[in-house]
C-alpha cells in the first residue's frame, strides 16, 4: 500500500471504529491493532523520504563553472586588453567558435530518471483487509461456525424438554500453491541506473497479491483452489452463504445501498463493521445517480481503491462484474457487502521470492519467481450478502420474448417445436407443459420442474395443453420465454 492509501484506510479504521457496538471490545483492539501497524508503516516511508530529500540536497552541483578566462573575471581580461592595445602592444585571446549548435551537429548528455514511475494500481486492498494470519508449516485448516440456534417452548409438567441444540458447520481451508515468474534482459540490471531490476523483481509479488485479491471473491473451490466469497457448492445443503439470501437488481438506483444493507444479517439486527466491494462501473453509477430533483442520491467520497458511499466503506474490486456493465450477464455476482473478517485467509508459507542468473545463462535471462501457500474460505454463515444482476424485463410482460410454434411430430404424442429469435451463445432452453403453466419472469432462476432441450428434438406432450419455452443462460436465469398450444401428432 502507498502512503496515501494507508492514510485512507486509517480514515475508514476511524469511521469503522465510530459504529463498532458498546463493549465489543475485539473488534475495537482488532482495529487499534491495524491502525497502529499503519502508523508505524507511515512513519517509516515518511522518514526514507527526508532522508532522501535531504541526500539530494546535500549533492554537489554539477557543472559548475568558473568565471572568466582561466578562472579570472571575463571584466577584468577584457579591461588588460584594451589597455594594452591602446599602449600600442600586442595581446593574444583564445580562439572561441560560436556557430549555432542544434542536437543533430552535437552530442548531447543523455540522462535517465533514477526511479521508475508507477503504473495504476492493480492491487484491489481487499487482499489485506480480509482475517489472514499465519499457519505456518500447516496443510490444512477448518473453522467451525453457528448456523442458527434452536428455539424453546412451554413444556407440560413431567413432559420432556423441548430440543434447542445450535446447528454447526465447518469451513474447509487446504493448502494451495499460488507462483508467478518473470524473466529480464541482463542488460537492464547491469546497464539502466534506474531501479528497474529490483523493480521487475517485486513484480511477482504484485502478480500474486493480485491473483488472491480476486480469488478472494471468485475462487472455485476444491482441491488447490481458494473458496470465494461467490462460491456456490454443488449441493444447497453445503451452503456457507445460502444462495437464496442473494440480491439480484438490474440497475442501481436512489435506494439500492439501502436494499443491499438491510438485506445483510439476522432477523434480529441489520450490520455490524460492513465494507461494500464492487467494480469500479458501479461505483461511478453511485456517484452519478440522481433524484427527481436532480440532486445527488449518494455522497461518494474516494479515496483511491478504498472510500465511502453515504458514509458505508467500500472496496474496489475488478473481479466483480458490473451491474451497468453490458458484457456482464444475469446472474453474474456484482457486490459482496460484510465485515470482512468474516472471510479468513491462513497463510502456511511465507512469500518466497527468489532471484536467478543461471536458468537462461547462455541467453543473458534474469529469472524472478515467487510462492506462496495459502487458502481461504467464508468463515461465518451468510457471512456476506451477495448482489446478482439481474436483467430488466423492458416491457415488464413475462412470456412474450419469444416465439414458440407446435407442430405435429413425426410419431404419436409428439410435437414438433420452434423458436425464434436464435439462441444466444452460451445460452440453453429449458420447457414445461401443464394446462396452465406458470410463465417466467426475466431474471428468474430456474431449475426444478423444467425440462432441458436441445431445441432440436421432438416432445412428448398432449394436444390442447400449453408449453413454456425458456431461454437460459449458464447459470439457469430466464432471458426470456414464449409458449404456444401443443399440435401433438395423433
Amino acid at each position: 500500500m502507498t502512503v496515501k492509501e494507508m492514510k485512507a484506510r486509517l480514515r475508514a479504521i476511524n469511521a469503522e471504529a465510530a459504529k463498532v457496538k458498546e463493549g465489543d471490545t475485539e473488534a475495537l483492539n482488532r482495529l487499534l491493532t491495524e491502525a497502529e501497524d499503519l502508523q508505524t508503516k507511515i512513519e517509516e516511508a515518511e522518514a526514507r523520504a527526508r532522508l532522501q530529500r535531504a541526500a539530494e540536497g546535500a549533492a554537489e552541483p554539477a557543472g559548475a563553472q568558473q568565471s572568466g578566462e582561466n578562472g579570472t573575471d571575463p571584466e577584468d581580461s577584457a579591461t588588460r586588453r584594451g589597455k594594452a592595445l591602446k599602449a600600442g602592444n600586442k595581446v593574444t585571446k583564445k580562439f572561441a567558435v560560436k556557430n549555432a549548435i542544434s542536437s543533430s551537429s552535437a552530442v548531447l548528455t543523455q540522462h535517465t530518471a533514477n526511479d521508475v514511475k508507477p503504473g495504476f494500481n492493480e492491487v484491489s486492498s481487499l487482499v489485506d483487509r480480509v482475517h489472514s494470519f499465519l499457519l505456518l508449516g500447516g496443510e490444512s485448516y477448518k473453522r467451525g461456525f453457528i448456523k442458527g440456534y434452536g428455539t424453546g417452548g412451554y413444556t407440560a409438567e413431567g413432559a420432556d424438554y423441548n430440543d434447542a441444540e445450535p446447528v454447526f458447520g465447518y469451513a474447509e481451508m487446504t493448502k494451495t500453491k499460488i507462483t508467478a515468474y518473470c524473466e529480464e534482459p541482463e542488460e537492464i540490471a547491469k546497464l539502466a541506473p534506474a531501479d528497474y531490476d529490483a523493480t521487475i523483481g517485486g513484480s511477482t509479488e504484485i502478480a500474486i497479491r493480485k491473483y488472491l485479491s480476486r480469488q478472494i471473491l471468485v475462487g472455485a473451490g476444491g482441491a488447490g483452489k481458494l473458496y470465494g466469497i461467490f462460491y456456490n457448492p454443488a449441493s444447497a445443503d453445503d451452503d456457507i452463504i445460502d444462495r437464496n439470501t442473494d440480491i439480484s437488481i438490474s440497475k442501481i438506483d436512489a435506494n439500492t445501498l439501502d436494499t443491499i444493507i438491510y438485506s445483510y444479517g439476522g432477523e434480529e439486527d441489520v450490520e455490524d463493521v460492513a465494507v461494500l466491494v464492487l467494480n469500479k462501473l458501479d461505483l461511478k453509477e453511485f456517484a452519478t445517480c440522481r433524484l427527481q430533483d436532480g440532486r445527488k442520491a449518494y455522497t461518494v467520497v474516494n479515496n483511491g481503491n478504498t472510500g465511502t458511499i453515504d458514509g458505508v466503506p467500500y472496496i474496489i474490486n475488478s473481479a466483480c462484474k458490473a451491474i451497468s456493465a453490458s458484457t456482464s450477464s444475469a446472474g453474474d455476482y456484482a457486490m459482496a457487502y460484510g465485515p470482512l473478517s468474516n472471510y479468513e485467509m491462513p497463510i502456511f508459507s511465507d512469500l518466497d521470492i527468489q532471484r536467478s542468473t543461471e536458468y537462461k545463462f547462455k541467453q543473458g535471462q534474469i529469472a524472478h519467481r515467487g510462492d506462496i501457500f495459502a487458502a481461504g474460505n467464508v468463515a461465518a454463515y451468510n457471512g456476506f450478502v451477495r448482489v446478482k444482476k439481474k436483467v430488466a424485463d423492458t416491457d415488464n410482460t413475462p412470456g412474450n420474448e419469444l416465439t414458440v410454434n407446435s407442430a405435429a411430430g413425426s410419431a404419436s404424442g409428439k410435437t414438433v417445436i420452434t423458436v425464434s429469435p436464435a439462441l444466444a451463445e452460451g445460452h440453453g432452453y429449458k420447457y414445461k407443459v401443464a394446462a396452465n403453466p406458470t410463465v417466467p419472469n426475466v431474471g428468474d432462476t430456474l431449475s426444478a420442474g423444467y425440462t432441458n432441450w436441445n431445441g432440436t428434438d421432438e416432445i412428448t406432450a398432449e394436444t390442447g395443453k400449453k408449453i413454456v419455452v425458456a431461454e437460459v443462460d449458464g447459470k439457469n436465469v430466464c432471458v426470456g420465454s414464449g409458449t404456444a398450444t401443443i399440435t401433438a401428432m395423433a
